[in-house]
């Protein structure tokens, strides 16, 4: 491996394809993270859920979405066809969006949420393979970083954006949704 001929302009070679993944996943992060932030609360004091219910809740949505995970990755090697099943789990998690403010029940949100985890399981590694297919060996680090650290910004706004989102709204969670 040879060393990088201008150190510090990594970022400028980074292919055009890992910037939107990266864009695309801290853009899905914000919108998730928003939801989740205050779903439990929502849960409680809106739907009137006990705290075991929510704990259920995320404990399925959580298990179903690490499952998945393995799941899509192999079938992302069988079928080699990494860019269309990331778009499947990104849809899969943005058509649950709406369901969140308009769930009427439980059921609607626990259905939501499960479909939501459902998309992050099957997005996260044709996502992470497509970016190992896209980016040269030698930018790999610096295009799995990039990717990275978009989704953690994405992590960190995400709830920030909700609290003032709250206070801006008088604490309407249905409209934050």
């Amino acid at each position: 491996m040879t060393a990088d001929p201008k150190p510090g302009h990594s970022l400028v070679r980074i292919s055009r394809g890992v910037w939107v993944l990266g864009f695309v996943s801290m853009l899905m992060d914000i919108s998730s993270e928003m939801i989740h932030a205050l779903l439990p609360v929502y849960l409680v004091t809106v739907l009137g859920a006990s705290m075991l219910t929510v704990g259920f809740i995320e404990g399925i949505a959580e298990a179903t979405a690490s499952i998945t995970r393995i799941f899509s990755g192999a079938l992302s090697d069988w079928l080699g066809k990494r860019k269309l099943l990331a778009a499947i789990g990104y849809g899969l998690a943005a058509f649950t969006k709406p369901v969140f403010p308009l769930a009427p029940t439980i059921g609607w949100l626990v259905a939501a949420r499960f479909v939501d985890r459902i998309g992050k399981g099957v997005r996260g590694a044709p996502r992470d393979a497509l970016i190992s297919d896209i980016a040269p060996v030698r930018m790999r680090g610096a295009s799995f970083g990039l990717r990275q650290s978009l989704d953690t910004v994405g992590a960190f706004v995400g709830p920030l954006l909700a609290i003032g989102l709250m206070w801006w709204t008088a604490e309407n969670f249905k409209a934050v949704f």
